[in-house]
């Protein structure tokens, strides 16, 4: 049996994650002296207080050793093939923690195989290259073909978001100061997205109205070069504008219901309230990788 695990980062829900048989391990946000398990928080809640956040941002940490080898130990214990696809190396260590305890738990099996893999990403940019490796092994892959079918799902997502404020990216030490009060002054909305791993500007425009606008643009453009395979709606804090911009916007574009998604805390919280899409259209994108991708690769036992 192939086993398909990845992070709390991928914000799959848990009644999905079981109905396509996925192991989920969690990433941690860090409040007030709390520790919260990711995987377990009840996200509109969570968000429901994030603007009081701003002046004490949690922190984050990512899963521990342990809990990856127990959970590789299991799988090999049971004669399992596993693949694992996780949270891009240029935000979180995870993936290079899973590596560690893949190799502890190999040392101790020696026929253990499993395929660990950088999503190069996170949110549903992450979960649907997941998706195509379930649609795989469902249909009787390979632990290779699954790996292939995650390869081709990365080249082929693109995510884009736009913060409401730039006050939460400049407390993390994202941005500097100066650009932070100059962008909130004049209004100032970036447009992120996600390039070759690590996070990065798609696009600057002067109102929340004009970045929506510009992210459909877009999305409407690969859509026409390269088909439309799967759409999720992605939001940070209050869900209704999400539910907005879904309703009178992305449904009647792309013909069909899509997921309106809560983003995992472990962004949020880096991020603060924001709006964005993660797809998956049929064909690579330009732009998304730019770099040879065999180094985020990790194989053993294959």
């Amino acid at each position: 049996m192939i086993r398909i695990i990845t992070d709390s980062v991928a914000s799959i829900p848990k009644e999905e994650a079981k109905r396509l048989g996925l192991e989920v391990v969690t990433l941690y946000v860090n409040h007030n002296g709390e520790e919260y398990a990711d995987a377990d928080l009840d996200l509109d809640q969570f968000y429901a207080g994030i603007n009081e956040m701003v002046n004490n941002i949690p922190t984050t940490s990512q899963p521990s050793q342990h809990a990856f080898e127990e959970l590789f130990e299991k799988a090999a214990q049971a004669g399992d093939e596993v693949l694992g696809v996780f949270i891009s190396s240029k935000f979180s260590g995870t993936f290079d923690g899973a590596i560690r305890a893949a190799r502890a738990v190999q040392s101790r099996n020696i026929d253990f195989k499993c395929i660990l893999m950088d999503s190069m990403s996170n949110g549903y940019d992450e979960a649907w290259p997941v998706y195509d490796a379930v649609d795989k092994r469902d249909a009787g892959g390979s632990l290779e073909d699954c790996a292939a079918a995650v390869w081709s799902g990365i080249t082929c997502t693109r995510w884009l978001f736009s913060p409401e404020t730039l006050t939460f990216l400049h407390k993390g030490g994202r941005i500097g100061g100066a650009a932070a009060l100059l962008g909130n002054a004049i209004k100032l909305v970036p447009i992120l997205t996600v390039i070759d791993g690590a996070a990065e500007t798609f696009a600057k425009v002067r109102t929340r109205k004009k970045a929506l606008e510009r992210m459909v643009q877009k999305l409407k453009e690969d859509m026409s070069l390269h088909g439309l395979k799967r759409l999720a709606v992605h939001y940070i804090g209050d869900k209704a504008p999400a539910l907005e911009w879904a309703r009178d916007t992305i449904i009647p574009l792309v013909g069909h219901e899509v997921p309106i998604l809560p983003v995992s805390p472990v962004l949020g919280v880096h991020t603060g309230p924001a709006i964005g899409i993660a797809y998956e259209c049929n064909s690579p994108l330009e732009g998304k990788l730019t770099a040879p991708y065999n180094e985020s690769i990790f194989a053993m036992g294959v």
